[in-house]
Parts: C-alpha cells; structure tokens; sequence
C-alpha cells in the first residue's frame, strides 16, 4: 500500500521549528550561549539554506557529499549551502580520516585512489571495499580534503559542524536518545498516534544543565559498555555518587549493575563485590549474595540474602533469592525463614498430531463451540488493564509527559510508578468493585483505537475477545490480576498463560499454559501460576507431546520447536 504524502514538502523544518520554539519556552534558563546563539542565527538564514540545514541534521553522520544532497523543494544545493558555511554552520572541505573517505566513497570511486594515494599499497582490485580498509587501517594516513584523497571525484565535501548541538536539541525535547527525529514523520503520516497529554510550560526531562551533561556521560558510558570496551579503562569513569535526581540516579545505577554482573561473570568476584556494593538497588543486594556464594563465603551470603527477603522486593528478585536462601541453608545446616512449596495447578497431557504451533494446536484440540479456547498470552490482560485504567496511566504528573510523542509515561518502571497515582488507580479499580467496568473498557476500546499504549497491543487483540472476558472473568480476578501488573510492570506484563477457554453459557474461564515437548516453565511463568492458584484463578498446564510423524508430515517440514512465543508482550486473540 502506498504511503501517504506529507502535504507541505518542508515538512520536516516546519517540524524542526516546532521543536526549537518548545525548547525555547520551557528550556530558555538551561540553554548554553552556544545554543542561544544558534537559534538566533538560525530564525535569519533563507528558507533553503535553514531546510538544507535540518536535511543534514536529520540524516546520519556529519560528513555529506554536495552530489548527495539533492533536494526539489530546496533547489541548488551550492546556493543553499553558502549562508551556512558563512554562519559557520557547516564546515567545507574540512579533513576526512581513513575511515570517513571509506564512508562517504564507493569502492568505484575509490579505485581511482589506487593510481594516485593508494598507488603503491598493492591493493587487490578484486578485495571488497572493507578488505581494503583493514589493510590500510594498519598503515598510517593523515586525515587530508576529499579533494586530496581522490582529486578527480570532482564533488564537494561538507562537515555538519553543529551535529552534537542538534543531539542536545533532541535529548531536551524527548528527555531520551532513544527517541529520533522521524517521530514526527510517523505521527504525521498517522503510523503512530499518541495520546493527548496536558503540558505546560514546566513539562520538560531536565531541571538543571548538569542533569543534561549527566545523562550524555552516562549515555556514552552505556555506549562503551555495550561496544564491550575493556572495563580496565570504563570503570574510572563511572560516577560512583549518587545523583540528586531521581530519574538519572536510576540510569546510574542501572549501569553499576551491569559492569558488575559484567566482572561477575567474568570471574572477577571481589572487583564485582565492591561495585554491587556502590549500588542501591535491590537486584544488586540479591547479586551481592551470590558473589557471597561463589566466593564460598556461605555464612556471609546466608545472612546477605535473609536481610534482603526481609526487604519489599520484585517476584523475580524474591524468587531468585529464596533460592539460594534455601539453597545455602541445607548446605550450612541453618534453618530456612524463606520459601514455600509452589501450589501445583491442574496438569492436562496431550498427544496431538505435530503441528507448526504447540499452541494453536491445544487451542483447536480443546476448543467447542459452547467453550472456544483463544491464543491471548500476555495480550488480553494487557489490554484489559490498559483499557480500564487508561486515565491513570497517561495522568499528566509531573515528569510523566514532557514531549507530545509518549506512548507511555516516563516512570511507567518506577517504583514509585503506583504510590504516585495511588488515588488515579484506585478510582478505576472501584469500577471493578461496582461491577461497572464492562462499558467503559469497551466504551474506551472504541474510543482510543490505536493510540500508542504500553499495555495495549491494538494488532493482538479484538473487541471480541474482550467481550467474552469481561462477561465470564469475575471482576475480583480481574482486579488481582491487575494489582500483580502494578506490583512489577516490566516483568509481570509477560509470562502469562498461552490460552484462554470462555464457558459462555456458565459464565466461565480458564487459562492454559502450553508446553510442548521438551518445553519446560520459565520463571515468570511459574510466578504468574503460583499467583493464579494462590488466588483460586482456574489456571491449568498442559503439556503436548507428539504423535509419531507419518513420512508425509515428516517431507513437509511440519515440526515445532516448543513454546514458540514466550517473550512477545502479546499473541493473537
């Protein structure tokens, strides 16, 4: 299907305007002189030169071929491109290293450097483009002009000089690095709808310019880690004092711990130690006591881990430490003040003809025409909850929204996420009390049809589907399914069961997870199944084996590896 087109053919520099106006009614005080200035001269260039300008910034990298700039609603690019390097905006003819030229070039293009700066490095003109870096990266080039390296290309070369001003431009605006430009495209052309959120001027990420510098140190940090650059020379660099903001304290300390799970698995245990320590979140206390265990420390780790069970922890974390709570006990003859024995749910064994889809299979096996079965996974809980509590969710709480493109508040992981709209949830949860919470979930299905939502996968589920819940799940299950999102939402939204079966005429339900062969429970899983049984929630498991396969079935390929969507936020209902 072809996309739609933007009417106004500068589209994208009305977009860049929209944002520089933002940022200078809510980020004037924190604005370098740099910044500033930029703006003002900006607001004067020609209209040509300041969309040329917005091309460059929207397009990755710094360097750019005058060839490569074409644009119809610009023009001639050379005309464009002068009230910029006047303002100094953009650098021409600066100098290109190795790999830039490499970046910039096609290997075409620089066979022509094989006669002239490359003539006598004895470069195969057969060896792809990358063959010819590595053997020259070994040697030293001085960075020179384009013009320099291949005189006879015969193009301009130009060097956005205000790339990195344009990335603090967008840091402000999203609050994130995460987030690009081509959000405003995908809004326009209508891909994305957001929901409306009330901002006001004091509706921004930062507070302070040190809150800015802080989180690009701590993003390039995050950078190098994940480049996997040595932690000999990452460490020194890591902020070890805690911020003062809460939001960037929690990017810090995210980051401790995974330098320090990093050197734990690295066999660096007393290093790793040492930085869990510097640490204040609780998936760092749970660490601490396992470096305690592999560094044969067992008293130690026993008392680290019932002095962590003791504290208000996640599932997983309280799941994993009771563990090797009970774990350590056995082994030091101690008695275990932590962890019970699972409640077992019902366990239904299949055998079915193979299948491309363990879960698809069970579904058709046991559905009827009284009691259909539905592939959900995490889709309809989700969604019910999303739907239900929507008011509550896009609350415009400060430092929740501060840009027009969330799909979801910024401290939707917090800890705090709940206690700060304690009354919001509260008023959709008595909905539930008041058996009046199927019209509005379906009033606001309706109603709010793909706008972007972390809990509702618009693509995985029906109005159907929701109908059949909202009339045989009880609203008290509901609601206990909906307190255990809120307890964890990042890992709670996943690990539900596979199916659902509706008992229409009995106003009833269960769910089913699926295991095919050789498939066993994950953790999460097992949370959600313990939770179910524990609330008296039908809940069942049932595990597939397969049929022996005919020769036919075996030549057409119809085999299944297990579980085949586990990890997906949603499956299709």
């Amino acid at each position: 299907m072809a996309r739609p087109v933007l009417d106004d053919p500068l589209y994208y520099l009305v977009n860049f305007r929209r944002v520089l106006d933002w940022l200078e009614a809510r980020y004037a005080d924190l604005l370098s002189e740099a910044e500033a200035a930029f703006m003002a001269d900006f607001a004067a260039l020609p209209e040509a030169s300041q969309a040329l300008l917005v091309r460059m910034v929207m397009r990755k990298g710094e360097d750019f071929r005058d060839s490569r700039l074409s644009y119809p609603e610009i023009g001639d690019t050379a005309d464009a491109v002068a009230p910029l390097i006047a303002a100094g905006l953009v650098e021409e003819g600066a100098p290109l290293t190795l790999e830039a030229l490499f970046a910039l070039t096609t290997k075409p293009e620089l066979r022509a450097g094989l006669d002239g700066v490359f003539a006598d490095q004895r470069l195969s003109r057969s060896a792809s483009k990358g063959e010819w870096l590595s053997h020259l990266e070994a040697r030293e080039f001085t960075p020179r002009p384009l013009a320099q390296w291949l005189p006879t290309l015969g193009d301009r070369h130009y060097r956005l000089t205000v790339d990195a001003m344009a990335e603090r431009f967008r840091l402000m605006f999203f609050g994130n690095l995460r987030q690009q430009w081509s959000e405003f495209v995908l809004a326009d052309l209508g891909v994305y709808r957001f929901e409306t959120v009330a901002l006001d001027a004091d509706s921004r990420a930062f507070s302070a310019r040190d809150e800015l510098e802080s989180y690009h140190r701590l993003h390039r940090l995050r950078e190098r880690f994940e480049a996997d650059e040595p932690l000999t020379t990452l460490s020194p660099d890591l902020p070890l004092t805690a911020y003062a903001n809460p939001w960037l304290e929690r990017r810090r300390a995210r980051l401790i711990d995974k330098i320090a799970y990093r050197l734990e698995r690295g066999g660096e245990l007393e290093a790793s130690l040492a930085l869990y320590a510097r640490s204040p979140t609780h998936h760092a206390r749970v660490r601490e006591a396992r470096v305690l265990e592999l560094l044969a420390r067992y008293d130690a780790a026993f008392d680290a881990a019932e002095q962590t069970l003791a504290m208000p922890l996640r599932d997983a974390e309280a799941q994993r430490l009771a563990r090797l709570h009970q774990r350590l006990a056995r082994k030091l003859g101690r008695p275990a003040k932590f962890g019970s024995a699972a409640i077992e749910p019902e366990r239904i064994d299949l055998e079915l003809p193979r299948a491309r889809s363990v879960e698809r299979a069970v579904a058709e096996h046991l559905s009827t025409t009284e009691a259909p079965v539905l592939y959900v996974e995490n889709a309809l809980v989700n969604a019910l909850f999303g739907l239900l509590c929507w008011p509550a969710i896009f609350a415009p709480l400060p430092g929740a929204f501060f840009h027009p493109f969330h799909s979801g508040p910024a401290d939707l992981h917090d800890d705090d996420f709940r206690a700060r709209r304690t009354a919001a949830f509260e008023s959709c949860f008595t909905l539930l009390d008041a058996d009046a919470h199927r019209e509005v979930i379906l009033a606001r299905f309706d109603e709010k049809f793909g706008i972007q939502s972390p809990f509702v996968f618009w693509e995985a589920i029906r109005r159907e589907t929701l109908e059949l819940a909202l009339d045989c799940i009880p609203p008290r299950h509901l609601r206990h399914w909906f307190e255990r999102l809120l307890n964890d939402v990042r890992a709670n939204r996943a690990g539900m069961p596979d199916l659902i079966q509706f008992d229409v005429e009995a106003g009833d339900y269960r769910m089913i997870e699926v295991k095919g062969p050789g498939d066993r429970l994950q953790d999460n899983q097992k949370r959600w199944l313990a939770f179910c049984a524990e609330h008296a929630m039908p809940v069942s498991v049932c595990y597939v084996r397969w049929q022996a396969a005919s020769a036919d079935e075996l030549d057409a390929g119809e085999l299944d590896t297990g579980d085949s969507a586990t990890a997906s936020p949603g499956g299709p209902a």
